[in-house]
């Protein structure tokens, strides 16, 4: 392809082949010429290898000081969006010149990006020459850049995601991404001289806009729009495949178009549609964007040369419109600045709280919804006040968790902003009495589940037996500490008669609850040992090995009958082990040796029959029923 796009190899003059090389060429086409109209008209579907795309992508950057050709398409994307805002609804041809446009903008605008020699953005060369005619429709004191960006963030912000519109949406969100991307060329700290043309523009726009682009975006990351199109133009594929900037149906596109790979979400796992991923990456860089601006006493600074730390000192960051307006998003079901009439500092955005959370709560594992979660916890208080009265916090609470549990295949970054989003919810008293909460039902028909299977419980592992036996130590330490409070406060009101403190209801109500999990945990033992005794030695062998745990509980009214059956079967196996004459030390083999023999022999004498199978507890059966009814 060393040929000039003048050469016969480019193809004949209304080819795909020749508009595109002629795009490349060094020979110069006027805004108003009828070439761009041919060019953005015409369906592509070039294939060519990544070799021949970057010998063109160089060809092109060495032409374009001269042709200008990247402001000349980008003026006529502008056009294309205005002619196409006026009937979004039809798929015009103005719509798909848009996004032809925005296609080819966005391949050459990648690559002059990622080689500039020098931070210097005038290289891009996003003007037009002096000896260009100026179209009537431009006025001549706005920047090309300030106009496309207006015009891509009215599309965005205006028209709806659709079967139509999805297309132009999708190209228009990759070109965003791309132009905005000029920030990987500074340092990570801004500073008052950093220039990014495409950003600053967006930053320029109007309020009621800028609360369209945030209420558009996250309302693209809710609803993860998803559809097909039978469009299919390339510029680069490997040989023998299909190419990998189809400009939809390919999760790889945004990753080849994107400078670099910074703003590129590395998981696609948590969100399955294109259109989200790119959407919340927009809105994550809009809000976070920060322009230095240097203060006036350091403008107008007599000394020549200005520090370095001087400057830092003397330098403020303007007032993030995007960040202002994610600050002021509200839940439309809901909305009590209107009731309270209170004024608002920045474009209103109206959403619905509940979907947010939902999709939050859904893809928690990507970096991306962390940070917006952190933004919406950090900034808006509305929605960290909804957040905090769901009575499903778990929603947000178990992924955060399993991020912290899962620290070897999560980064720093990530990690660090659950820490952070934590630490603002554990602020919150509410939030730190309701992930402490009990919840009964959940645990009341877990163990009643248990309860109803054990009498058919068959061989039950080490593990399960273990950890049936310490649920009950647990519970009972729990218990045992409630009772002690109870006492403590009985015996103070006993010594002065005048104090009114009294023991909290609550905690009344929870000794109470933690004595029918004690009770529900021991019916579980004893269906076992009453119905499967010879069939689950390891049940008894967790038993033997912690009976002092049941011991203390072995007077209590509501579990002595219960108990009794316990030690009846202790005191069997106790009885046999306490007759082998054994030579040193009991091992785990010699227990369960002596535990499998007596089995055998076991005939149940005088084990009450306290659970019957089918009978389940009446009061279970009603917390069961209540359970349904309080999640409806």
């Amino acid at each position: 392809m060393g040929a000039l796009p003048s050469t016969p190899r480019w193809g004949g003059d209304g080819s795909p082949e020749y508009l595109i090389g002629t795009f490349l060429g060094g020979k110069s086409f006027p805004v108003n010429s009828d070439y761009w109209h041919n060019l953005l008209e015409l369906p592509f579907d070039l294939h060519w290898p990544a070799n021949r795309l970057q010998h063109a992508c160089h060809t092109f950057a060495q032409n374009n000081r001269s042709t200008r050709h990247l402001a000349k398409i980008l003026i006529h994307l502008t056009w294309c969006l205005q002619e196409s805002l006026s009937n979004p609804d039809v798929l015009s041809v103005a719509s798909m010149k848009a996004v032809n446009a925005s296609y080819i903008s966005s391949v050459f605008l990648k690559y002059l990006i990622e080689n500039l020699n020098s931070e210097n953005l005038d290289d891009l060369y996003l003007s037009l020459d002096e000896s260009e005619t100026i179209p009537n429709n431009i006025r001549k004191d706005e920047s090309i850049i300030n106009m496309v960006m207006h015009a891509v963030l009215s599309y965005i912000g205006k028209v709806d995601v659709s079967p139509k519109t999805y297309l132009l949406h999708h190209e228009l969100l990759n070109f965003m991404l791309i132009a905005m991307s000029t920030q990987l060329l500074c340092g990570p700290s801004p500073g008052p001289n950093d220039v990014h043309p495409f950003i600053d523009a967006a930053m320029s726009q109007e309020n009621s806009l800028v609360g369209l682009v945030v209420h558009k975006l996250l309302l693209n990351y809710m609803c993860r729009p998803r559809f097909k199109s039978s469009a299919s133009c390339t510029l680069i594929s490997e040989e023998n495949q299909l190419g990998v900037l189809k400009r939809v149906g390919s999760a790889a596109a945004n990753i080849v178009l994107l400078p670099l790979s910074y703003f590129v979400n590395s998981s696609f796992e948590a969100s399955r549609s294109q259109l989200a991923d790119s959407s919340i990456n927009i809105l994550l860089i809009l809000i976070h964007y920060r322009k230095g601006i240097l203060v006036e006493s350091a403008k107008n600074s007599n000394a020549s040369v200005v520090s370095e730390s001087f400057l830092k000192d003397e330098t403020y960051f303007a007032e993030n419109p995007y960040y202002k307006a994610l600050e002021n998003v509200r839940n439309v079901e809901f909305d009590r600045v209107d009731i309270e009439g209170n004024a608002h500092n920045g474009p209103l955005v109206r959403l619905a709280f509940a979907s947010l959370y939902d999709t939050l709560g859904m893809c928690l594992t990507d970096e991306t919804a962390v940070l917006l979660l952190y933004a919406l916890v950090h900034g808006n208080s509305d929605f960290l006040e909804y957040v905090l009265v769901r009575t499903d916090i778990d929603t947000l609470l178990m992924p955060l968790l399993e991020t912290l549990y899962d620290t070897s295949r999560r980064s720093s970054n990530q990690i660090y902003m659950v820490l952070i989003i934590l630490l603002i919810l554990s602020q919150d008293a509410s939030f730190n009495a309701s992930i402490h909460k009990l919840d009964v039902y959940l645990h009341t028909n877990c163990l009643a589940a248990l309860a109803n299977m054990a009498p058919h419980v068959h061989r039950l592992s080490a593990y399960a037996s273990q950890r049936l036996v310490s649920l009950f130590e647990i519970l009972s330490r729990k218990y045992a500490k409630l009772a002690e409070l109870k006492n403590d406060k009985m015996q103070m009101s006993d010594s002065d008669p005048k104090d009114d403190d009294k023991l909290p209801e609550d905690t009344s109500a929870e000794l109470h609850i933690y004595t029918d999990f004690l009770r529900i945990v021991l019916e579980i033992l004893n269906a076992i040992l009453t119905y499967a005794l010879p069939m689950n030695p390891e049940v008894i062998y967790a038993i033997m090995h912690r009976q002092e745990v049941f011991q203390p509980f072995r007077n209590h009214p509501r579990f002595n009958e219960l108990l009794e059956n316990i030690f009846s079967v202790l005191d069997f196996f106790n009885s046999r082990m306490d007759a082998q004459k054994l030579d040193g030390e009991w091992s785990v083999e010699k227990v369960f040796q002596v535990i499998n023999l007596n089995c055998r022999s076991w005939r149940g004498d005088g084990m009450k029959v306290s659970y019957v199978p089918g009978e389940r507890n009446t009061d279970l059966q009603l917390n069961a029923k209540d359970a349904v009814e309080s999640s409806v």
